[in-house]
């Protein structure tokens, strides 16, 4: 279980919020097997729901991604986004996301409550040992993540898609060489590294 909200929102126009906001819901509601399984609500926040961990993370990330290549520039607007995933049971599933229950959804809510300045990506299980553990990395992991410029977060998102270098530098335009110094200098692979340890982590639950 996902949820979310976008960082900055209110300083867009009338008309890039509501352009945004078409785009999200669509790239989201794309994600899942049912589209009722992905909302947007209160005009900057959203729902999803996945069946597995590894899924979840990735398109979180990738969300990150997805509001940071949005921003017009780091100095002028920096849009970015909270995410809380809570890892659980559903007990059972609504008409859409926003009306279904379960330990998954108690787990997100309640941490993304509880989510700090600088803090874009929550974690929670039912092992109140192991969420300790992934909050300590996601300390470090968040740090690195809140610095990642618009054209980083360009090569980053698709990346996760599957996507190789070459394709990449394709797709925007660019250099190969260029999306390989965009990877690094956004310290990409530490980044991977922790996602991929904390995901393991919690898929032993």
């Amino acid at each position: 279980m996902l949820t979310g909200d976008i960082i900055n929102f209110t300083q867009l126009s009338s008309d890039s919020r509501q352009l945004l906001i078409e785009e999200t819901e669509q790239l989201i509601k794309s994600w899942t097997k049912d589209p009722k399984e992905a909302q947007v609500f209160r005009g900057d926040s959203y729902q999803l729901i996945f069946d597995d961990t590894d899924t979840a993370i990735n398109r979180s990330i990738q969300l990150i991604c997805w509001f940071k290549k949005h921003s017009l520039n780091k100095k002028t607007l920096s849009l970015s986004t909270r995410i809380s995933i809570g890892i659980g049971k559903v007990a059972y599933k609504g008409k859409t996301v926003l009306d279904s229950d379960g330990e998954a959804f108690h787990q997100s809510g309640r941490s993304f409550d509880n989510m700090g300045r600088g803090e874009l990506l929550a974690i929670t299980t039912t092992d109140e040992e192991i969420n300790r553990q992934v909050a300590i990395l996601l300390i470090f992991i968040n740090q690195i993540i809140d610095q990642w410029t618009t054209s980083q977060a360009e090569v980053i998102y698709l990346k996760r898609e599957g996507y190789t270098q070459q394709k990449t530098a394709e797709e925007l335009g660019i250099q190969q060489g260029a999306v390989n110094n965009r990877l690094k200098a956004a310290k990409y692979n530490e980044v991977e590294k922790g996602i991929d340890y904390i995901a393991k982590m919690v898929k032993q639950l």
